[in-house]
């Protein structure tokens, strides 16, 4: 048995760029950084970057078009694969991509200076758009409710349909 699955949460770097299979599939790809800090051996405070090449299918891809843009912060499931290509130097260089299997759409680069309430945090827009990859037997799975609540170890995820009240 074999698994591979990545969880990301970043920044799109660009607008979407949705197209279409000669089958008629819709695909989105779009480019998505994730940015650590850390301390240098000087004690200086580093930011390094990594950039995914993200591609969606089916109505994920269409959705994701539809709201996502250039700066929306995702959060994003799937799988990775490591492409190799030359660069304009002739240098080999790889390049993560993956092939998103869940997206939830999260706020604008402006909402993480924004503290979140006490209590919940609700995902803009209004009702967050929370999609999960197509199975055999569903093509599309539907929206789902979901709100964000802080705990002593940070922000966890609750459906609605999971509440028994």
């Amino acid at each position: 048995m074999s698994f591979n699955k990545i969880t990301i949460v970043g920044y799109l770097g660009r607008d979407p760029e949705l197209r279409y299979t000669p089958q008629g599939t819709a695909v989105c790809r779009m480019s998505v950084a994730t940015t650590e800090k850390r301390k240098s051996s000087a004690g200086q405070i580093e930011e390094h970057t990594t950039w995914f090449r993200v591609s969606v299918w089916g109505r994920q891809a269409e959705l994701a078009k539809e709201y996502l843009s250039r700066g929306r912060q995702v959060y994003l499931e799937g799988r990775l694969r490591l492409e190799e290509y030359t660069d304009r130097d002739g240098k080999i260089r790889i390049s993560p991509e993956v092939t998103a299997t869940e997206i939830q759409f999260l706020g604008q680069r402006s909402d993480a200076a924004e503290p979140a309430g006490p209590a919940q945090e609700q995902i803009s827009p209004a009702e967050p758009e929370v999609l999960a990859g197509p199975t055999a037997s569903d093509p599309v799975t539907p929206k789902r409710k979901v709100i964000r609540r802080r705990s002593r170890r940070g922000l966890i995820s609750i459906e609605e349909d999971g509440i028994p009240f």
